[in-house]
């Protein structure tokens, strides 16, 4: 089984909150948080500043506490995604795209009901957390389960917890 761990950053100050525009192989493009794959000998917090860096050209200063987490099975790829989000305390710098990945296009900081919109066609398992913590739903610190199952043009995700 490929084992797959992601952090993602939450940017929120006046402006609203900070969401990136993925493109995908397939050329569909998608919305989420900042964030990406935490390399091997590297600690959640340290990839999550780079990959910030690297998507937006901001520059993460502190991080101020681990706001939630995701699991993710994917049956029929034998992969699994754990996904911790972290809310950042500070940052500096003027957004600009520049990924070195090539997927993180275009982004900017949006009030809740853009969110809700740029969110309407992501994945479940970012989306709704997500929501959930907009909401202010989330008590504490919650971890969300998913299964997603299908080939991936066509997942379908289930929700197991909560």
């Amino acid at each position: 089984m490929v084992r797959w761990r992601v952090a993602g950053g939450l940017l929120s100050d006046e402006r609203g909150l900070l969401l990136v525009a993925n493109r995908r192989r397939n050329g569909s493009v998608d919305w989420s948080t900042p964030g990406g794959v935490i390399d091997e000998g590297e600690s959640a917090l340290v990839a999550l500043s780079r990959e910030v860096n690297e998507e937006t050209s901001l520059v993460v200063s502190a991080w101020d506490e681990l706001c939630w987490t995701v699991e993710v099975d994917f049956v029929d790829a034998d992969m699994h995604l754990h996904v911790e989000v972290h809310r950042a305390a500070g940052w500096s710098g003027e957004l600009a795209f520049d990924d070195p990945d090539g997927i993180v296009h275009d982004g900017g900081f949006h009030d809740p009901i853009s969110v809700a919109e740029r969110l309407s066609g992501a994945a479940r398992w970012v989306a709704e957390p997500l929501q959930t913590w907009l909401d202010g739903r989330a008590d504490g610190r919650p971890h969300f389960r998913y299964r997603a199952t299908g080939p991936p043009g066509d997942l379908r995700a289930e929700r197991l917890w909560p």
